[in-house]
């Protein structure tokens, strides 16, 4: 299991790293028939980048209580109540996609931390309606929060793709096929497959 404190599993980044996660998030998309603008799907590609290099601010979302984090961007004003809004959104995003099975072992609720994410980006929107900023774009925000468990889907979908390109050792396959298990991931099927491994449910192996 990784911990929170990791960032996408170790991959190559050779060139572009934005052109790098675009691919990857645009085959994510499709995959899964989503339904999102380009704007929003920028946003996501956005995300990823910061959170490869995470900066102060992303680093105290993943670290401490959600309520308390929720709590304190609520209580701030102006441009800092934005920017914590945005971090803890961003931040319960990541997490809900990359980290879904750590949240799962801590009995937190995936309903709960959607509502936490969802709050936050719904949060951020209100306030640029408020001052007359999304008029000049998509409602970036507004589409994240309402559809904040669909794009969590989608990043779950990215870390499978990333940990099966990824996997190099019989221990890293080992722990895409129990991913598998779990998932059910396309990627992380063709993942096995590509190293002749045939993934059957039921029977507890690899064939």
């Amino acid at each position: 299991m990784r911990e929170l404190n990791d960032g996408p599993p170790a991959i190559e980044l050779a060139g572009n790293i934005s052109d790098f996660f675009g691919n990857v998030v645009g085959d994510a998309i499709r995959a899964r028939g989503l339904d999102t603008t380009d704007a929003a799907e920028t946003y996501v590609v956005g995300l990823l980048v910061d959170y490869a290099r995470p900066d102060q601010l992303s680093e105290e979302t993943l670290s401490r209580p959600l309520t308390l984090l929720l709590d304190e961007a609520m209580r701030a004003s102006g441009h800092e109540r934005f920017e914590r809004l945005r971090s803890l959104g961003d931040g319960v995003l990541y997490v809900s996609g990359f980290f879904a099975e750590h949240l799962h072992t801590r009995g937190v609720e995936r309903h709960y931390v959607s509502s936490v994410g969802a709050r936050a980006y719904e949060s951020a929107a209100a306030m640029l309606r408020t001052s007359g900023a999304e008029s000049s774009g998509p409602d970036v925000f507004a589409e994240l929060a309402q559809k904040f468990r669909a794009f969590a889907d989608l990043l779950a979908e990215v870390a499978d793709a990333l940990a099966a390109r990824a996997a190099r050792s019989d221990r890293a396959m080992l722990r895409v096929y129990e991913r598998w298990l779990e998932t059910g991931s396309a990627s992380l099927a063709d993942a096995l497959t590509s190293r002749g491994l045939v993934p059957v449910r039921g029977s507890g192996t690899v064939h």
